[in-house]
């Protein structure tokens, strides 16, 4: 009884450590994603700025 016991123990925690691991997952997956959008605005805002000032100094 007591190796029936262990096994299903043993089997609970790797259920655990799965969901972790796809939980992490998910969570490195939205972070790369609020990365990719915050570079692609960032991107073209600062793209603009430079744009503007490069304008400006070379008409001056």
């Amino acid at each position: 009884m007591t190796n029936l016991s262990a096994k299903f123990r043993a089997m609970l925690a790797t259920r655990d450590r799965g969901a972790t691991a796809v939980e992490y997952g998910l969570m490195v997956a939205l972070i790369a994603i609020a990365i990719v959008a915050a570079v692609t605005l960032l991107g073209s805002n600062l793209t603009d700025l430079f744009n503007d000032i490069a304008g400006n100094v070379a008409s001056t």
